[in-house]
């Protein structure tokens, strides 16, 4: 948890916040201690807001920042997983497995900055695994796992199964063991690509909402978001920011996926992946 001190030399270079709990970078994004990507699959911003099927989403949706004009960039899933992760798809248009490549990506980074990263994967089959399939986990859901290269690698012992892994999935429960920034990705049946959405809102409420409250009072931050949508609403898709420094209430600006990269990499002051290069930070949610 970062301490500063208001000056006003400090103030009128943006780099310093309120309350002496966390500080912003030049770029106005704070850093919280812990941000938690959560992924879902393939349905429409109109198929979730205000969906009688998904009340937890809802909800969270009224306890944080919900982003009414949120994009997916592409068609199908694996390249958009891609560009929230690097900041463009490498050339992939398909869901083939497996991929390989050695670019720029937000793991990578944040490792060479001397922060953490974990991916948890639901069904994994181990710690590091390249399997392509395993039951209900698909790998073309898992990016990091593709930067396996001798360059810009993300170590596959940053690759970990959900259950057993994610601090909330064992006991004691501690939150504070989380890295820096992790992705949490359900399996086929829970992230609603062959699930219901009401088994995915159930997922959620299950195996993330503690993680939600915590970080409300933990200067942590949780995101919620969908890969793509259900490829007839023009690609608008949910985004819901939640933790202790979002201000509540909805945000019309548009957003894609590289302004979520961009977002995280400000967070951290890391360089830009790709087209996070050129996509505009979100800096109007913070309290």
């Amino acid at each position: 948890m970062r301490r500063c001190t208001i000056l006003a030399a400090a103030i009128a270079l943006g780099v310093c916040a309120i309350t002496g709990k966390y500080g912003y970078a030049a770029n106005g994004v704070p850093q919280p201690a812990h941000i938690v990507v959560v992924m879902e699959e393939n349905h429409a911003y109109s198929q979730i807001i205000g969906s009688t099927s998904a009340p937890y989403i809802n909800s969270l949706a009224q306890q944080g920042a919900l982003f009414t004009n949120s994009f997916a960039i592409e068609h199908p899933s694996q390249p958009n997983y891609l560009d929230i992760f690097s900041g463009g798809d490498q050339g992939v248009t398909s869901d083939n497995c497996p991929q390989s490549f050695t670019t720029a990506n937000l793991g990578e980074q944040l490792l060479a900055k001397g922060f953490t990263f974990k991916g948890y994967s639901e069904n994994l089959p181990s710690v590091g695994s390249l399997a392509c399939t395993s039951g209900p986990y698909a790998r073309k859901h898992v990016p990091w796992t593709n930067f396996n290269g001798s360059s810009n690698a993300v170590p596959r012992t940053d690759s970990d199964p959900f259950q057993g892994y994610y601090p909330g999935t064992v006991s004691p429960v501690n939150y504070n063991n989380l890295p820096s920034i992790s992705f949490v990705i359900p399996n086929l049946n829970d992230d609603m690509h062959d699930g219901t959405i009401q088994a995915g809102d159930s997922w959620l409420k299950s195996k993330i909402d503690g993680y939600a409250q915590w970080a409300k009072t933990n200067n942590s931050l949780l995101i919620v978001t969908w890969d793509e949508d259900n490829d007839a609403s023009g690609n608008h898709i949910a985004t819901i920011f939640v933790g202790q420094h979002v201000k509540p209430g909805q945000y019309a600006e548009k957003i894609t996926h590289y302004s979520v990269l961009r977002t995280m990499e400000d967070a951290f002051s890391l360089p830009y992946a790709d087209n996070a290069m050129t996509a505009k930070s979100i800096t109007d949610v913070w309290q």
